[in-house]
């Protein structure tokens, strides 16, 4: 059995997906972008202030499921330049306690929605 999370908090869905979905005690999130939840604008003043936006929409999206970033155990990092890792992974790691900190995959890619620079989904436990 599955359940839909969707919270006000984060960027409303764009197309047929859900902000995650929660399946027994793991949640799967969608990709998140630095869409300002309350104008659906793109924050893209600079890539730490880009990266810190997606983070924060992946914190109300864990929190609408009962969880917090200690909770995930995976995340999938996209850029779209790799010359921007060393920025994004200092706001990114903020976010974490870094011994406790998830699994991780970062990878360029061509291309992201919104032609935005970065895009993170997570999985998470309870």
């Amino acid at each position: 059995m599955k359940t839909i999370i969707n919270t006000s908090k984060a960027p409303a869905p764009i197309g047929p997906y859900n902000q995650a979905v929660l399946t027994g005690n793991t949640l799967y999130t969608s990709g998140q972008i630095a869409l300002d939840p309350n104008t659906m604008e793109l924050v893209l003043d600079d890539i730490e202030t880009e990266t810190r936006q997606v983070m924060e929409n992946m914190k109300a999206v864990l929190e609408a499921a009962d969880m917090t970033f200690e909770n995930v155990i995976k995340t999938s990092i996209f850029i779209s330049d790799m010359n921007n890792f060393g920025q994004i992974n200092v706001i990114y790691g903020s976010y974490f306690d870094e011994a406790t900190a998830p699994a991780r995959e970062t990878v360029q890619v061509a291309r992201l929605p919104k032609s935005v620079n970065v895009e993170i989904s997570m999985i998470a436990v309870k």
